[in-house]
């Protein structure tokens, strides 16, 4: 029996591996990738492949272990604090053992990331664990290069909104960015078509479903599509101010 209590942590590597499209894995993450152990990722819903899991197929060997980690759709705080825990807790199992584990993670590791609170949460319940992160693509920037348009340019400001937004911090932003990103737009696109039609900038809007996957879909202009139902990954970026994009 090896005496653990001797042996070094290993290292927790936290891996941004784009939007979806495998080919937009850094040389530096598919090193750490193939490299470790132990690979981590979100368990995908319904028992289906998750993105990030499908990203990264393609790269494992059958030597890896796979170690898929359940993080609920919800916005209940406890239900994501056990969730947090008990990944974190799947992991130290691996990471105690001297272990490297890599977790990849959908966009860029540091962009309203699941890797932040697994990586929060395992160094809570034990300081002496090692974090590195490794940056990738993230989904505005994906969106933007789907559509062949510049994110921003020149002196733009540029006003990003996570999933979780009201209709008053969308007016408060239209007032003063240049351009907007709304992340994850899907669960509240009934609220916001109407808000672009008042401003005038639903010709200037676009929206990207999975960015860069085989299911992607791009809608240019909004102005006919009111109703859409959009899947969980979808973007929405407004070019508010159309004279800076030109």
């Amino acid at each position: 029996m090896t005496d653990t209590s001797l042996t070094s942590p290993g290292t927790l590597y936290g891996l941004g591996i784009g939007p979806g499209d495998p080919e937009l894995l850094t040389l530096k993450a598919l090193r750490y990738l193939q490299s470790a152990p132990v690979v981590a990722f979100p368990a995908g819903q319904a028992n289906q492949i998750g993105v990030a899991q499908r990203a990264i197929a393609q790269w494992l060997s059958p030597q890896q272990v796979q170690l898929p980690l359940q993080f609920p759709y919800v916005q209940d705080q406890a239900a994501l604090q056990s969730a947090w825990q008990q990944a974190a807790n799947q992991v130290w199992q691996y990471l105690k053992q001297g272990q490297d584990v890599v977790f990849a993670s959908e966009g860029d590791i540091s962009f309203y990331s699941t890797f932040t609170y697994l990586a929060q949460t395992l160094h809570q319940r034990h300081p002496q664990s090692q974090i590195r992160a490794v940056p990738g693509v993230c989904s505005p920037l994906a969106a933007a290069a789907v559509l062949s348009i510049p994110l921003t340019i020149g002196s733009q400001r540029l006003a990003v909104l996570p999933a979780l937004y009201s209709t008053d911090q969308i007016e408060e932003v239209l007032a003063w960015a240049d351009v907007v990103v709304l992340m994850k737009v899907s669960s509240v696109y009934a609220e916001v078509w109407p808000i672009l039609q008042r401003h005038q900038l639903l010709e200037r809007s676009f929206i990207v479903e999975n960015a860069t996957r085989s299911d992607q879909v791009i809608y240019a202009g909004l102005s006919q599509h009111q109703n859409l139902k959009l899947p969980y990954f979808s973007l929405l970026i407004v070019q508010v101010d159309q004279a800076k994009t030109l």
